[in-house]
């Protein structure tokens, strides 16, 4: 009789046992010779284990004392991704994945983790829909030690395209006519997509009730981008309060603020709390056709007095000062820390973009960033007066003026506390939005487009 239901995973969803077993297993126990090394074989220890759930993908991170061996591949119908994990015995941290799965997981259903042979951990996630996995090991970096990422994509790739058509009135939403710009200008720059992934398919043309957008104004078209996210906190406070989550708040108020206006439209390269490379910002924005690129950061410096808000452009000729170069090394540093496949993501791309990078649209960036650190130095003081410039990778976009605005300095207690008040987020994001006004109201094209 057979008492175990199992699947080809070689881990079973559910297992009986009966009392023979038990029985047979303890005195086989009872034969074997004691064995004093058997932990030898099991050198890795897991440190910790996170999960990053978003519509983009899912990432699943086990942080581990040393590098660790692992195999994986997926099986289909259903659908699932398989991890042997060598080196490892079972543990409560191992465990305590299965619990750490939320019910609205766009791509796991649940995870199975069972002690598979003597010294290899076999991980079993059950999807809901078919994905392109890609698993890859990170060294040692800032508070993190050796990690196992495993980044779970959707078949086919997400289109940023996508996103801004969701949920859009074409009757009475002003962003229907930038989609539908888009849908008879497609942009040349393609949804961004890892290695295996299938090019997304156009969105549905949407149009109003007659059809036709001609003479008709289109929004201004805002990207917001929040730093960090995900693996990567940012900057940390001294009372714990983490970077990304302050400008993922900060942005928000500020697409909600824009969005309630009628000639002006907001994206977000994150509306949640997941990890986006830098390159993958800057695509983002551009298959969006964005107007303006607007980059939110809180960081931290080495002096803890350092206050006030500061405003960044690109710059292609070295940085405007010790701390604009300091502090675009330290941005750039994003993709190291946040955990980038380097095999699944196309590096090249970052530098051509600097090299693709127009005098104009750098122009365009000081005058934009001039207004908005204008109005925002009403609201917590100025660290610089004059907009700074240096080689900041976010700011790549060689045709959509983009600025970098450090809102407060979370290293700073007195800043830390602002940054704490919510309240005061609101009041940042009306203040940007103040200074894009100023600069909308001095440049007609980019408002009458």
């Amino acid at each position: 009789m057979d008492n175990t239901t199992q699947d080809t995973t070689g881990i079973s969803p559910r297992r009986i046992i009966t009392r023979r077993q038990i029985l047979g297993c303890g005195i086989a126990m009872l034969s074997l010779p004691v064995v004093s090394k058997v932990a030898h074989a099991a050198s890795s220890q897991i440190l910790a284990v996170r999960t990053w759930p978003a519509d983009d993908y899912t990432r699943v991170t086990l942080e581990l004392n040393s590098p660790i061996k692992h195999e994986h591949f997926t099986l289909d119908n259903p659908h699932r991704l398989v991890v042997d994990l060598q080196g490892l015995s079972m543990s409560e941290a191992l465990n305590s994945l299965i619990s750490k799965i939320k019910p609205n997981d766009p791509y796991i259903s649940r995870v199975r983790v069972a002690q598979n042979r003597a010294d290899v951990v076999r991980l079993v996630i059950d999807l809901k829909q078919a994905i392109v996995p890609q698993v890859f090991t990170l060294k040692p970096i800032g508070n993190y030690q050796y990690r196992l990422v495993l980044d779970l994509y959707p078949k086919v790739a997400k289109d940023p395209l996508t996103a801004l058509a969701h949920n859009v009135d074409t009757n009475n939403d002003p962003l229907a006519s930038i989609l539908n710009q888009l849908n008879h200008n497609r942009p040349t720059t393609a949804a961004p997509k890892v290695q295996g992934q299938i090019a997304p398919k156009a969105p549905a043309v949407v149009t109003n009730n007659t059809g036709n957008t001609k003479g008709k104004k289109r929004p201004i078209l805002v990207a917001i981008d929040p730093g960090h996210g995900g693996e990567d906190p940012g900057a940390i406070g001294s009372r714990g309060t983490k970077e990304k989550d302050v400008v993922l708040s900060i942005g928000r108020k500020l697409r909600d603020a824009i969005n309630a206006r009628s000639n002006m439209r907001a994206y977000m390269t994150r509306d949640a709390d997941f990890f986006v490379p830098l390159q993958v910002r800057v695509q983002k924005a551009r298959r969006v056709k964005a107007d303006i690129f607007i980059s939110i950061h809180a960081d931290a410096f080495t002096n803890p007095s350092a206050r006030g808000t500061s405003v960044f452009a690109l710059s292609r000729k070295g940085a405007s000062s010790a701390a604009a170069r300091w502090l675009a090394n330290k941005e750039n540093e994003a993709d190291l820390i946040g955990g980038l496949d380097i095999g699944a993501h196309d590096r090249n791309t970052a530098s051509v973009l600097l090299d693709m990078s127009t005098t104009a649209q750098i122009n365009e960036a000081l005058k934009i960033g001039h207004r908005v650190l204008d109005s925002l130095g009403r609201v917590n003081g100025l660290q610089s007066r004059r907009v700074e410039q240096a080689g900041f990778a976010v700011l790549k976009a060689p045709d959509i003026p983009s600025i970098l605005v450090e809102v407060a300095f979370i290293s700073n207690k007195q800043e830390e506390t602002f940054l704490r008040n919510t309240g005061n987020h609101n009041t940042i994001a009306r203040a940007i939005l103040s200074g894009l006004d100023s600069y909308i109201a001095t440049n007609p094209p980019l408002a009458s487009r």
